[in-house]
């Protein structure tokens, strides 16, 4: 099922403080640590930074019996090749890449960063996945054969707007009801939530899924409670 642009909702203050567009594909085995150095060229002016790090486990969704897959340990013949970040001089922007991931993050760095809001974000990594593609191709190391996109969104929901302890989720997601049974063990200190739905498509088979995970934390700057509400929406690609 599509939505129009149009339909998509729009806050004035989103509590957004990341977002995260990716697309994993077939593993590109040809492409080594000396290629990525080579792919910064193509980047360096806007992204001057970079860091490496391990890389992401592959993640597919799957139904039924298939997704209940025997967790085994994977043994290296040769050191992985690492996960490669560039970033942008403040940091509030970053790409991300590594052998089956290509992936671009806006980060809230201050309180002054301003979210940018999807449209934008969307025309963005387009432009850069398009610019890796080219890099594979003028590279010949091979071609994006896309197996799960996804989108990530973490939001930081501010204590004093409606509640103001862990306990009280039921006042910040409707998915939380907090009636008991009696007051001995009334309101909970704090409460961690993590719900999956499933994504249909046209025709009602299963697509991919939305995951809402939710954490108590507090706001480093001053200790001020907040919950972490974290939407990630992955699947298999609408055709290649």
């Amino acid at each position: 099922m599509s939505r129009t642009q149009s339909s998509l909702p729009d806050f004035a203050a989103p509590p957004v403080t990341e977002v995260a567009l990716s697309v994993q594909f077939d593993p590109l085995t040809a492409l080594r640590t000396p290629h990525l150095g080579l792919l910064w060229q193509d980047f360096r002016d806007r992204f001057p930074k970079t860091e490496e790090h391990s890389p992401l486990p592959s993640v597919i969704e799957k139904f039924g019996l298939l997704g209940l897959a025997p967790i085994g340990v994977r043994f290296e013949a040769t050191p992985p090749v690492p996960r490669c970040w560039f970033l942008n001089e403040t940091g509030t922007k970053l790409i991300q890449v590594q052998q089956d991931r290509f992936v671009h993050n806006w980060r809230k760095i201050g309180q002054g960063d301003e979210y940018p809001r999807y449209e934008q974000i969307r025309q963005t990594f387009e432009t850069e996945l398009g610019i890796f593609c080219q890099f594979l191709a003028r590279e010949q190391l091979g071609e994006l054969a896309p197996n799960q996109c996804e989108v990530t969104y973490v939001n930081q929901i501010l204590s004093g707007r409606g509640w103001e302890k862990h306990g009280q989720l039921g006042e910040v997601v409707t998915m939380w009801t907090p009636h008991h049974s009696d007051e001995f063990l009334s309101e909970p200190e704090d409460v961690h939530l993590a719900v999956r739905y499933v994504i249909p498509d046209s025709t009602g088979n299963p697509l991919g899924r939305l995951l809402v995970n939710v954490e108590p934390a507090y706001r480093v700057s001053d200790g001020t409670p907040i919950f972490v509400l974290q939407l990630t929406a992955r699947g298999k690609p609408d055709g290649e």
